[in-house]
């Protein structure tokens, strides 16, 4: 796939750069902000490639002073106790607004990242390069940033554009088949919401969309581009952007219940079944369509099911989701493939009519 560049636009407009071989483009960007040091932080399975950078970062000729920081992996690092540290690093380092974050890792490690970048000093430059296809698709692009609490997934968190996004496929070659699969649910998200050539593509070749070196680099950039185009319409999630989240409420409770032991791109997987359910029993979506998620997800090796006798935990965890207004819940529904709409405090006998659906 040659270099391609997705803009994203809107009060801040960034780029985000998709291609193989980037590194140096990240070392290039960092040095152009002005910038005198950077903090890169890192996932663990990533600390050798961090301390690569760094020593390209810092190289002479206009190097940086670089400081590297290997957090606890996946959503363990998203917590207040990591974001102190991280602050009095910054704070013991004097790091001004004038300096940059780099966020070296998947979709947990960006969250992180960028909501470092918004609290200190009131906001601070971050390079995201998403390490996972999750990452590459979702939370590296879009600006939202947030850690979880014992109540919720990123119920702490801003609005907080990156100044750049650097999306390396080199870094599919090595990404375990497990976690493509899981960043697929975003792929399939985006599909579903707004364009059915991704749909079809899926159930056309299933395998092939799974393939770095096959359909999946198109699927990314058609992803990309569908994210890039809603969040430069409604950063903060004041109408438009709400599509993005289908599948994500029930997704997060499941998160949320499962103590984020369960990957992001499967809770999504199973949210995504739940409200296809939800939509097809209170009369919106027909039961074709409802066929077609599961034949789609499941082509892939996503779930489609949850546990039963969950429901009471779920549904309180649904009750907190961030997205919802005086307590009501609301849910991204589908009309048919490309026409998402909201769906404001469904009945409590279609909500679990729709839980019992996935649960047989």
């Amino acid at each position: 796939m040659e270099l391609t560049t997705i803009p994203v636009r809107g009060a801040n407009p960034y780029d985000v750069v998709v291609g193989r071989g980037l590194a140096p483009a990240v070392v290039e960007r960092a040095r152009s902000i002005g910038a005198r040091k950077a903090l890169v932080l890192v996932a663990p399975p990533l600390a050798t490639a961090a301390d690569t950078l760094a020593a390209e970062l810092g190289a002479s000729h206009g190097g940086l002073e670089v400081h590297v920081e290997v957090l606890p992996d996946a959503e363990s690092c998203k917590s207040t106790d990591v974001l102190a540290h991280l602050w009095d690093v910054l704070g013991e380092k004097s790091f001004s607004r004038s300096d940059v974050l780099i966020g070296l890792g998947g979709g947990a490690t960006t969250d992180l990242a960028g909501f470092v970048a918004a609290t200190w000093m009131r906001g601070i430059k971050v390079i995201q390069v998403p390490t996972t296809l999750l990452a590459m698709v979702d939370a590296a692009v879009g600006g939202k940033t947030g850690i979880n609490t014992a109540a919720g997934k990123n119920l702490v968190g801003a609005f907080h554009e990156p100044d750049s996004v650097f999306v390396d496929l080199d870094v599919l070659d090595a990404l375990p088949h497990t976690e493509i699969v899981a960043g697929s649910a975003e792929i399939i998200k985006c599909g579903f919401i707004a364009d059915d050539s991704i749909i079809a593509a899926y159930l056309a070749d299933p395998q092939a969309c799974l393939d770095p070196h096959q359909q999946l680099p198109t699927l990314i950039a058609k992803a990309i581009r569908i994210k890039a185009d809603v969040v430069s319409q409604d950063l903060k999630e004041s109408g438009l952007r709400e599509i993005l989240n289908y599948g994500h409420t029930f997704g997060h409770a499941i998160e949320l219940r499962e103590h984020y032991e369960w990957r992001h791109g499967h809770a999504v997987a199973v949210g995504m079944m739940f409200v296809a359910h939800l939509a097809h029993q209170v009369g919106v979506l027909s039961a074709d369509v409802v066929s077609v998620h599961e034949n789609v997800l499941e082509s892939v090796g996503l779930p489609t099911s949850y546990a039963p006798d969950r429901f009471p935990e779920l549904r309180d965890a649904m009750s907190r989701d961030k997205k919802n207004r005086d307590g009501a819940l609301r849910f991204v529904v589908l009309e048919a493939i490309g026409s998402p709409r909201r769906l404001e405090s469904p009945d409590e006998a279609d909500v679990r009519a729709a839980y019992d659906a996935i649960t047989r």
